[in-house]
Formats: structure tokens, C-alpha cells, sequence
């Protein structure tokens, strides 16, 4: 199964059979008290800012999410999108709740996207799904329906076969539906990670979709969060998700070690030239 996401010059190929896909997730004003205020004042020099550092940390793919209270989606988005294009080559993740917004943003896009996201609740694949077709795009499926978040991993199973049902219906191929597990806090509830890993597990033997996840959810409210979102990553890797969304400053190093522990890094190489990467000094400012 490989879901194919593109820029105008890059292509970016999300597989089992390949290296685990790092989508960045700092362009999002959610915990961070200065890029919600550039956002708001229509500045997009932070944004600018983050594309650059996580192209460079080795990221793949970009995730970009300008949703905060105050921001016109529709006029905000198609320009962070613009911005980041000018920024870096590499394809990007359009992120918004607001379908508006989001096909604003798809008609400013050069490539094939990655939409994030559709749930299984009804309203949101009635919305989504023909955006997803209509621009030949990719998209992020939660395992979300209008009951919420299951928690057991058939229930996930179950959400997760409706959204890939109902994007085939409407000509959409089953590679371009990636399904995310959502990861909630283990903090809360100490079984969060095992209904996870069981449910990805599930639903990549029953219906061998290319899968995501957000790591750092499972460390929301714990101290040493980098430690758990380390050894968590390298749980879901070996699960079966084929794509993470994290800090990739922070977390790629982890990826990397997991992908060579699991036969997924030939002769160790990349592995090796992300340890290069890391030791070279930090670029005077």
C-alpha cells in the first residue's frame, strides 16, 4: 500500500516497505503565545520561520494549521500555504476544520496534499470526502464518529472501515485514506497507549491502510515528555503506523533508531546521516 503526497518538485511515498514518513508539526498556534499573535496580525514570519528549521531537521512532509480565535481561516490559510511554498520544497499537510478554508488552500497548492482531516462523523465526510476526490488529494482519517473516541480497538477497527468505505464509494482508492488512531493521554488513563498500539495493529491486518499519529498526545500533562514520546514512537512504528506527526527536531532521532532496528535502513545510512546531521554546529545567526 503506498500513498504518494507531492510538491511541485518533490515526492514523498508513505509505505510499509519504506522508511517511517516525519510530518512536522510546529506550524500550529496551539501552545504557542507567538506565533497566535503573528497569526493574528496577519505576519507570517514565524511560520516562515518554522518551515525552514523543520525542512532542516529532516522533516518530510509539513503540517499546516493557522486555526486560532481571531484568524480569518479563509484568508489566512491559502497564505501560510503560499508562504511555506516559497519557503521549501517539500510537500505539506493542509490542516483546518474549516472546509472553506481548506479549499481555498487547495486551489493555491502546487502537488497532491495531504487533508487533515476526515473523522467518521457524519458531517465531516459529507464535507471532506468530495474536497479529497475533487482535488485528487490525500487525507487523514480519524477514528472519531459522532459517539467520539473509542477507546477498544475494534470499536477504532469499525470507524476506521467506514471512513475507507465511504472515501471508495465516492471514487477516492483506499491509498489515499490514512488512518490515525488518535493517540489520547496516558496520564489520564494508563491504558491509552495499549488501545493505540492494538487498534493500529487491527486495523493494518484488516484493512492494510497506510497509518498516522500525533505521538506526543500520549505525554500530554506528564513531566519528561520527550522521554515517553521517544518510546512510544518506537512502539507504533513496529504496530504498523508508517507516518508520525511530531516535533521532528525532537523526535526524528528516535524514528531513525526504530527504522534501522526494524530492517526499514539499509547498511544503517540513514541512520548514520542523521548522527552527521546532529554533531554539525548550529548555524551563527
Amino acid at each position: 500500500m503506498e500513498t504518494k503526497i507531492t510538491s511541485a518538485s518533490k515526492e514523498v511515498i508513505i509505505s510499509d516497505s519504506r522508511p517511517t514518513v516525519v510530518i512536522g508539526e510546529r506550524i500550529n498556534p496551539s501552545g504557542k503565545k507567538k506565533l497566535g499573535e503573528a497569526l493574528k496580525a496577519g505576519n507570517l514570519d514565524i511560520v516562515r520561520k518554522e518551515a525552514k528549521a523543520q525542512t532542516e531537521a529532516g522533516a518530510d512532509i509539513l503540517d499546516v494549521n493557522i486555526n486560532i480565535f481571531g484568524v480569518d481561516e479563509v484568508d489566512l490559510l491559502p497564505r501560510a500555504v503560499q508562504a511555506v511554498m516559497e519557503t521549501t520544497d517539500i510537500p505539506l499537510c493542509l490542516d483546518s476544520a474549516n472546509t472553506e478554508a481548506l479549499e481555498a488552500a487547495l486551489k493555491v497548492y502546487k502537488g497532491k496534499p495531504l487533508i487533515n482531516s476526515v473523522s467518521g462523523e457524519e458531517k465531516s465526510l459529507a464535507a471532506v470526502l468530495p474536497l479529497v476526490k475533487g482535488y485528487g488529494a490525500a487525507a487523514v482519517g480519524l477514528v472519531q464518529d459522532d459517539e467520539g473516541i473509542p477507546h477498544d480497538a475494534k470499536r477504532r477497527l469499525a470507524v476506521a472501515r467506514k471512513i475507507v468505505k465511504r472515501a471508495e464509494a465516492v471514487g477516492i482508492p483506499r491509498e489515499d485514506i490514512i488512518i490515525d488512531c488518535l493517540s489520547l493521554a496516558v496520564g489520564a488513563d494508563m491504558t491509552a497507549g495499549l488501545g493505540v498500539l492494538e487498534g493500529a495493529r487491527l486495523i493494518k491486518k484488516e484493512l492494510g491502510v497506510n497509518l498516522t499519529l500525533a505521538v506526543s498526545n500520549i505525554s500530554f500533562g506528564l513531566p519528561d515528555r520527550e522521554l515517553l514520546n521517544n518510546a512510544f514512537v518506537a512502539m507504533v512504528i513496529d504496530a504498523g503506523v508508517t507516518c508520525v506527526i511530531a516535533d521532528v527536531a525532537k523526535l526524528r532521532p528516535a524514528v531513525l533508531a526504530a527504522d534501522l532496528i526494524l530492517a526499514k535502513d539499509k547498511y544503517a545510512r540513514r541512520y548514520t546521516e542523521g548522527f552527521r546531521q546532529r554533531q554539525k554546529p548550529p548555524p551563527k545567526k
